[in-house]
């Protein structure tokens, strides 16, 4: 692990890997509900050929604190530019693949593909249905008053709520809403709760932060996106965030599209071999 400033903030990053001369990095960004070890698999495997690069944003894994105002896509940009990054393929997964589209959109030039994978959307507003079960299945596993106190910042952290909370988290998105903790295996489950427990750690004792998006954002501008982009959707997925895919694979002229069947929000975790694999053979055409 090392660390490189970006935007006034220190940013945990790894890298391996060279590729060949003239071929893109690739650059890895992680899901809001995990960190950077998500894609231990496919760092490990595509960098026998390819230049390798992935981080956590600024407070998540060990990344330096968000605070103030900032905006992530900015903030990628800017690694991109630290590590002397001239083009790279952006593979981002949930709101990881919103931030690399956003980059595309904001510096196409630097951009020299996209995998967005069960993503995000800038300007995308979530159907009401899946705010509700959010609200239902990973907000009402800790008592009102206790998480908007965490909300706000005010007091300690009880452990039990984060586990709680992080544990919730997992099974509705992770897992997806139609199935269960035992569909998936043991090592998946507890590192994405592992993950995520860290996320609501820092998120709940963390300085305040406001996150700023692309203006205009994205949900308007998928025409403008050119470069070769390949959608990647978990079937098991909360029906909203699969909503995306759509709009993605709809919205990106030439774009293709994967379907995984019994696959939930973090497939580069649950099916590492087949996410690695396709990462592959889109890095080769």
């Amino acid at each position: 692990m090392a660390m490189i400033d970006c935007n006034g903030v220190r940013l945990a990053y790894d890298e391996a890997g060279k590729g060949s001369p003239g071929t893109p990095a690739v650059v890895f960004v992680h899901a809001g509900i995990a960190d950077r070890r998500m894609w231990d698999h496919q760092f490990r495997a595509l960098s026998a050929s390819h230049r390798v690069i992935r981080y956590d944003w600024r407070g998540y894994g060990e990344s330096g604190d968000a605070e103030g105002e900032f905006a992530h896509h900015e903030d990628l940009l800017a690694l991109l530019d630290a590590l002397r990054v001239e083009r790279a393929v952006l593979v981002g997964c949930s709101m990881g693949g919103s931030y690399a589209v956003e980059a595309a959109l904001a510096a196409p030039g630097r951009v020299a593909g996209l995998v967005p994978i069960c993503s995000g959307l800038s300007g995308h507003e979530w159907p009401p249905e899946m705010l509700a079960q959010a609200r239902e299945r990973v907000h009402g596993s800790v008592p009102a008053e206790r998480l908007s106190a965490y909300r706000a910042r005010i007091g300690p952290v009880d452990p039990a709520d984060v586990e709680a909370m992080a544990r919730a988290q997992v099974l509705w998105q992770v897992a997806g809403p139609g199935r269960g903790r035992e569909d998936l295996a043991p090592e998946v489950w507890e590192k994405a709760v592992e993950m995520c427990r860290g996320v609501f750690t820092r998120l709940w004792s963390g300085p305040a932060s406001t996150e700023r998006q692309l203006d205009p954002p994205a949900r308007g501008r998928l025409g403008e996106v050119r470069q070769p982009t390949l959608v990647v959707n978990g079937l098991a997925d909360v029906p909203g965030i699969q909503q995306v895919s759509g709009l993605l694979s709809e919205g990106i002229e030439g774009s293709r599209r994967i379907d995984l069947p019994d696959t939930g929000h973090l497939p580069p975790l649950e099916r590492p071999a087949e996410i690695t694999a396709a990462l592959a053979g889109f890095l080769a055409v």
